[in-house]
């Protein structure tokens, strides 16, 4: 089994949701509006992965923010921006049962991914 974080209503999520449901993979969703995601959850993946690979800076919520909250140096500062706005969040951001993540979706990354 594996552990979906995203928004349930993302094109990018449902593509997801899909091929999951098609390839016959479980998985747990965890929604960032709904449940918000865990300060520590947030530190591990920006340890993990670095914190500009987990920023949107293309969706809509990201270019409605001032340049001031847009100006982000620190990992801090990423995971309180994060926090606050969860939107900024990339997604999906997976996490298979090695304890490995991964985020985005491509299909074919995503099959030995979760396989």
């Amino acid at each position: 089994m594996i552990k979906i974080y995203g928004i349930k209503n993302c094109d990018t999520m449902k593509k997801a949701f899909a091929w999951c449901d098609s390839n016959g993979i479980r998985y747990e969703f965890h929604d960032y509006k709904k449940q918000g995601v865990p300060r520590e959850r947030l530190v591990h993946w920006c340890r993990t992965l670095g914190w500009q690979t987990l920023m949107n800076t293309r969706g809509p919520t990201w270019r409605k923010l001032t340049p001031e909250q847009q100006a982000i140096t620190t990992q801090g500062q990423a995971v309180a921006l994060m926090m606050e706005h969860s939107s900024v969040i990339r997604r999906p951001v997976t996490e298979n049962e090695a304890g490995m993540t991964l985020v985005g979706f491509d299909p074919t990354v995503f099959d030995s991914f979760v396989r």
